[in-house]
């Protein structure tokens, strides 16, 4: 009984892993998009941190990636995508300097 039990918290960790590895692959995909479509570069990414509620006390799994981006390449912004499951909820770029300005 109890291997079957590490068996099964084992297969549970493995799913959450690949589930996580899955959430930020697509949140990787959407912050790319987004500074394609606004003409930056993106510079980098991690993952912040995670919450059961978002700002506006809806109950979920919320996942909040960080990414820096530059303009100009000379400069570095920083905003925040927030995650709930696969599907992007918001998508923060600060006001920042346009290209070719």
């Amino acid at each position: 009984m109890e291997n079957l039990l590490g068996i099964l918290l084992m297969a549970v960790v493995g799913y959450l892993f690949w589930q996580q590895r899955r959430q930020t692959e697509l949140a990787n995909y959407f912050i790319n998009q987004r500074c394609e479509h606004l003409g930056l570069q993106l510079l980098n990414t991690a993952r912040g941190e995670h919450r059961l509620r978002d700002r506006n006390g809806r109950w979920g799994w919320h996942t909040i990636y960080l990414f820096e981006f530059s303009a100009d390449g000379q400069d570095a912004y920083q905003g925040h995508i927030v995650m709930k499951g696969f599907h992007p909820l918001t998508i923060h770029v600060p006001p920042h300097r346009m290209p070719g300005e």
